[in-house]
């Protein structure tokens, strides 16, 4: 279910999941996005759109959740810019968790 929202979030946003893949106590995303979003503004909508829809879809989830939250309220984030390495980033990212599993991915950059 994550993955088919984040891919109804890029078809309405200029956002591109490149990677998405969830471990057992967080989630990795490698995303692309024009340089006139900020980070907070891609990470603030990316978490408040997924928990809003898998709440809809699935309410039953809430429950299971400590506080009912699907989201901590931080996070970390790295950019990469023109002339920056997107592998170092995606290393980075598998290397976080016990139990990552890519569960998407697609590396045709877009143009916005």
């Amino acid at each position: 279910m994550l993955k088919e929202v984040c891919l109804e979030i890029e078809q309405r946003y200029q956002v591109k999941f490149l990677e998405i893949g969830p471990d057992r106590t967080h989630v990795p995303f490698l995303v692309q996005s024009v340089p006139g979003y900020s980070v907070t503004k891609v990470v603030t909508t990316i978490k408040r759109l997924t928990a809003r829809e898998i709440f809809r879809r699935a309410p039953q989830v809430k429950e299971q959740l400590w506080g009912g939250e699907l989201w901590t309220d931080g996070y970390y984030a790295s950019t990469v810019g023109q002339h920056g390495n997107e592998n170092m980033i995606g290393k980075y990212v598998k290397q976080q968790g016990e139990a990552y599993q890519k569960l998407y991915a697609n590396y045709q950059l877009a143009l916005f």
